[in-house]
């Protein structure tokens, strides 16, 4: 999952950030709204969380504007303005849901994957490759009936996998999607991840699901291996 976070106050919204991404998602912060409209618009985002009031833009206008410009990704308004009229503005601009400061952190996230199974666009239910199976929405994962317990980073990994299953992925793109764009990390964390996925999805089993594609990157199988 990819998620965008506005929201000015900035210690707040490192903490929200950490957190998020500790759920295995990839998190972008923007702390107004006009970059958090620059970034709605140019990226490609599972949900936005969007603050109200912020320099530049509030965050009714953001919502107001990406609509109009046929930006569809679910909106959650994250907010200390706790009025119904509020919360009536913030849905009539387009608006998906409505969570009110200070808030619950395990809600907030069940309400996050609540909008991103509606989401944006269609998106399955479980992913599948074979007898591989992954539900983002419970993340759980299971090799026929055997449930595998992967962490919070293999289960990301495995779900762009998947997602791109049959398609040869770079590591560049693993990276991106999984760790984000400011990762200035080794690229070769890429290769301890998919030697993780493979000691559990794949040996246990005998299967082969995850190819090295040499010189290219990475392939899951789309039958599952």
């Amino acid at each position: 999952m990819r998620i965008l976070l506005v929201d000015d106050e900035v210690r707040l919204a490192d903490g929200i950030r950490r957190g998020l991404e500790a759920e295995g998602m990839v998190v972008d912060v923007a702390h107004d709204g006009l970059t958090g409209l620059r970034l709605g618009t140019d990226g490609d985002y599972d949900a936005i969380v969007l603050d109200v009031m912020m320099p530049g833009m509030s965050g009714y206008r953001v919502c107001q504007a990406l609509r109009a410009d046929d930006v569809w990704t679910p909106v959650l308004f994250l907010t200390a303005k706790d009025g119904e009229w509020d919360e009536v503005e913030g849905l009539d601009t387009g608006g998906d849901d409505w969570l009110t400061k200070p808030f619950s952190y395990p809600v907030l996230v069940a309400r996050l994957r609540a909008l991103v199974r509606r989401g944006g666009r269609e998106r399955p239910v479980v992913l599948e490759a074979g007898d591989l199976r992954l539900d983002p929405a419970a993340r759980r994962v299971f090799r026929g009936d055997t449930e595998i317990s992967l962490t919070a980073r293999e289960l990301t990994v495995l779900d762009f996998l998947l997602r791109r299953r049959g398609e040869v992925v770079t590591k560049r793109e693993v990276i991106t999607n999984v760790w984000g764009d400011d990762f200035d990390g080794d690229a070769n964390i890429v290769e301890v991840y998919v030697g993780h996925l493979r000691s559990k999805i794949d040996r246990p089993f005998g299967r082969a699901a995850i190819e090295t594609v040499r010189g290219a990157g990475y392939r899951l199988a789309a039958g599952g291996g």
